[in-house]
């Protein structure tokens, strides 16, 4: 049964589940150490983030839930030093992710696939300066990291690859999210989920 309003019980899921979802987050960040996994961390973050997503899935039964958690996701990157481009497509890919579940009455597996997929993409924004600020960007990255590191991550910043990153995103968020249905099967059957 769908609710009309938020409630405290929404809010304290929506602080809990950002919460797991960024500490996952900065997990994959670690990789971020090798070039290929600087480029690919989307990925690494669908696939890791599916199974604490789904299960918010499970107790999202009010518009708005999933829009405050990718606005929060983005508030988050960009105060931990990300630009402001999270907090944009937090807001974007939340909302539209909302939608998505809204349609699906918050109990359609396949409506929740497309929505974690849709979801999954607004981490994206917080690497969008590597393609539209990439000078400033990648002197910054020689500054920090070294010239070689620089130039590895470099060579992979064409435009073909911002593109691919995305529908990589949606292939392991589509896999992150069946695990997380895997995971947490008692879960969907007590939540009528189908």
């Amino acid at each position: 049964m769908t609710k009309k309003k938020l409630d405290v019980k929404d809010l304290i899921n929506v602080g809990i589940f950002t919460a797991i979802y960024y500490i996952l987050l900065i997990v994959a960040g670690f990789l971020g150490y090798i070039p290929i996994f600087s480029v690919l961390f989307p990925l690494v973050v669908a696939l890791l983030c599916g199974i604490p997503f789904v299960l918010f899935l499970t107790r999202t039964k009010t518009f708005g839930m999933i829009t405050i958690m990718g606005v929060l996701l983005g508030i988050l990157n960009f105060a931990f030093g990300q630009g402001w481009y999270s907090i944009a497509t937090g807001l974007l890919c939340g909302l539209l992710a909302d939608l998505i579940c809204k349609a699906g009455e918050y109990k359609s597996w396949k409506h929740m696939v497309v929505c974690f997929c849709v979801f999954s993409e607004w981490i994206i924004g917080s690497m969008l300066p590597m393609w539209i600020m990439k000078d400033s960007y990648f002197e910054m990255v020689r500054d920090m990291q070294g010239i070689a590191f620089a130039g590895s991550l470099e060579s992979l910043i064409t435009g073909w690859m911002l593109v691919l990153l995305i529908v990589l995103t949606a292939v392991a968020a589509v896999i992150g999210a069946y695990l997380g249905k895997t995971v947490l099967k008692k879960h969907f059957i007590r939540a009528g989920i189908v």
